[in-house]
C-alpha cells in the first residue's frame, strides 16, 4: 500500500498534472458543488450563525492560550477514569507508542475509525512495518485503502472517485482483504454500501484492537468525542478490549458547555446536518461495557511549534470541517493530492507548513497553493483567516532566500531606487514607450519565465501616462 505522501512534488508541478485529468476535475466539482449548496442550507437556518462562529473562535483561542492546563486536566480525569495517558512529541514516537501497544495484546490487526491524526503521522505504514495489518472502516478510507491509493479530503476521502471506480475497486480488491465483493456487483449506491457492510461486518466481531482519533476532549471530565455519519466508528470504538485514540493536543475544550457550540457548528459545515448520526463519547474504560483498556496518545508533532506563531496559530482552531475545501476554486480544479499531505486545501496549506516546516520544495510551496479569494474565511466556522496566514507563511519562505527570491529582493531594490528618482522614472516610461513593438510577450529567465507562461504581458502605451496628462491638460 502506498500509505504516505513522502515523495511527492511541490504543489505546483503536482497540480499541473491534476488540471489535465478531466475525470478528476469532473468528480470534484460535483460533490464540491453539492457539498457546499447543502452546507450553506444548513447553516442559513439559524439566525445566530455568526454568534456561534465567533464563540468557537473565541473559546479555541481562550484554550489555546491556556492549553498547558487543560491539557494536564485532560491527562488526570482521563487516568482517573481508568484509561492510560501517553504523549508523543512527534509522529516517530506516536507510531512507536502505538506499535508498542498493539503488539502488547499479541494482536496483528487492528480496525481503526477515521482519523487524520493518525493519517497525518503515518500510522498504517508504520503498523504495516511492525507486520500489524490494520483495516480502515469508514467507507472512503475503505475505498482509499482498497485502491491503493490515497485520500484526498478531509471529510471525503475517496472524493476523487466516481461510482463506476469504486465499484471496480470493490470487485477487484475486496478479496485481497477479506470477504470478497458480490456476484454481479453494480455501482448502485445501496449495492456498494451492501458491498462494505458485508466486508466489515467480520473484521468489527473479530477485531480486539481498535485505533481511532478524536474530533474533541473535554478537559473537565476526560471524556473524548467522535462524530461520524455511518456508524462504523462507534463499531470500533465499543466492541474490541482495546481501544487506542490519537489525538492532537489542539482538540481539547475545556468544559461541555463549550462542546455544545462545536456540536452546532461542526455537522453544519461539514455534512450540512442539524447534527451528526452518531456522535459518539467516551470517558476512560466502564465495567462490562465497551474496551477494558483505554489508551490516550496525546500528539505534538509541531503544535507547540505552531502555538508560538502570534499568526499562523490560529490554523489550530481548525475542526476538520472540510469547508474551506469545498469552497476553494484551487481545491476544485488541483485536487488533494497536490498537496502532499494528509490535509489537503486551504487548511492544509497553512497547517502541514507549519507542522512540518518549509524546508522541503513541497512544504515551501503549499503557502502559494491559493488565489487569496477568501472564500475559505468566509465559511470557515471557527474564522481562520486563511489568507492572512498564507501571506504571513509566504513572507517566512521569502525570507529563507533561494534564487528565485533573490531575483524578487534585486528587482524590489531596483524599483525602489527608480521610484526615488524621478527623473530617471521618466527617462526610461518614455524609453519603455518608444521601443514598446520591440517588447517580448514573454519574459525570459528563470523565476520569471514560469509566472509569464500562462499571461500575457500588458501591452505599454505610446506615450507615459504623465505625458499625455501635459498635452492634454496643461
Amino acid at each position: 500500500m502506498s500509505g504516505t505522501f513522502i515523495g511527492m512534488p511541490s504543489f505546483p508541478e503536482a497540480a499541473r498534472d491534476a488540471v489535465r485529468d478531466t475525470t478528476l476535475r469532473g468528480n470534484l466539482r460535483h460533490a464540491t458543488h453539492t457539498i457546499r449548496a447543502k452546507r450553506a442550507g444548513a447553516v442559513a437556518e439559524l439566525d445566530d450563525w455568526a454568534q456561534l462562529r465567533e464563540a468557537g473562535k473565541q473559546i479555541k483561542d481562550r484554550t489555546l492560550r491556556h492549553l498547558d492546563t487543560h491539557l494536564e486536566q485532560v491527562e488526570r480525569a482521563v487516568t482517573a477514569a481508568g484509561g492510560t495517558v501517553h504523549w508523543a512529541a512527534d509522529a516517530d514516537e506516536a507510531n512507536r507508542i502505538v506499535t508498542d501497544l498493539v503488539k502488547a495484546t499479541g494482536e496483528t490487526e487492528v480496525v481503526k475509525v477515521k482519523s487524520m491524526a493518525t493519517q497525518e503521522i503515518g500510522l498504517n505504514a508504520a503498523l504495516e512495518e511492525a507486520g500489524i495489518r490494520a483495516y480502515e472502516t469508514d467507507l472512503a478510507e475503505l475505498i482509499v485503502q482498497l485502491g491503493d491509493d490515497l485520500p484526498s479530503h478531509i471529510l471525503v476521502p475517496a472524493i476523487h472517485r466516481n461510482r463506476g471506480e469504486i465499484r471496480d475497486i470493490f470487485r477487484d480488491n475486496m478479496a485481497d482483504w477479506g470477504r470478497p465483493a458480490p456476484d454481479g456487483l453494480t455501482d448502485r449506491p445501496a449495492d456498494l454500501a451492501e458491498a462494505a457492510r458485508l466486508h466489515l461486518r467480520e473484521k468489527f466481531l473479530r477485531a480486539k484492537v481498535g485505533i481511532s482519533g478524536a474530533n474533541f476532549m473535554v478537559a473537565e471530565t476526560g471524556t473524548l468525542v467522535v462524530v461520524e455519519s455511518e456508524g462504523n466508528g462507534r463499531m470500533c470504538l465499543t466492541l474490541p478490549e482495546t481501544l487506542i485514540s490519537v489525538v492532537g493536543i489542539e482538540k481539547v475544550v475545556p468544559t461541555w458547555r463549550d462542546l455544545e457550540v462545536f456540536l452546532q457548528l461542526l455537522p453544519r459545515s461539514s455534512t450540512a446536518e442539524r447534527m451528526n448520526p452518531y456522535t459518539t463519547m467516551w470517558t476512560g474504560t466502564t465495567d462490562g461495557d465497551g474496551p477494558r483498556a483505554f489508551h490516550l496518545v496525546l500528539l505534538d508533532n509541531g503544535r507547540t511549534d505552531t502555538l508560538a506563531d502570534e499568526v499562523g496559530r490560529q490554523a489550530l482552531r481548525c475542526i476538520r470541517c472540510s469547508a474551506c475545501l469545498n469552497v476553494c476554486p484551487v481545491y476544485e480544479r488541483a485536487g488533494g493530492h497536490a498537496y502532499g499531505s494528509a490535509y489537503p486545501g486551504p487548511i492544509g496549506a497553512i497547517l502541514t507548513p507549519q507542522l512540518r516546516g518549509t524546508a522541503t520544495e513541497l512544504d515551501a510551496s503549499l503557502p502559494y497553493a491559493s488565489s487569496l479569494c477568501g472564500a475559505c474565511y468566509e465559511v470557515c466556522p471557527v474564522a481562520i483567516d486563511i489568507p492572512e496566514v498564507l501571506v504571513h507563511l509566504r513572507e517566512k519562505v521569502a525570507d529563507q532566500g533561494g534564487r528565485g527570491h533573490r531575483l524578487e529582493r534585486a528587482a524590489m531594490r531596483a524599483a525602489t531606487w527608480l521610484l526615488d528618482h524621478p527623473a530617471a522614472l521618466t527617462a526610461g516610461e518614455r524609453l519603455a514607450s518608444r521601443t514598446r513593438k520591440l517588447h517580448p510577450r514573454r519574459l525570459p529567465g528563470p523565476g520569471v519565465r514560469e509566472w509569464t507562461n500562462s499571461r500575457d504581458l500588458p501591452e505599454l502605451p505610446a506615450e507615459p501616462f504623465r505625458d499625455w496628462w501635459k498635452k492634454n491638460h496643461e
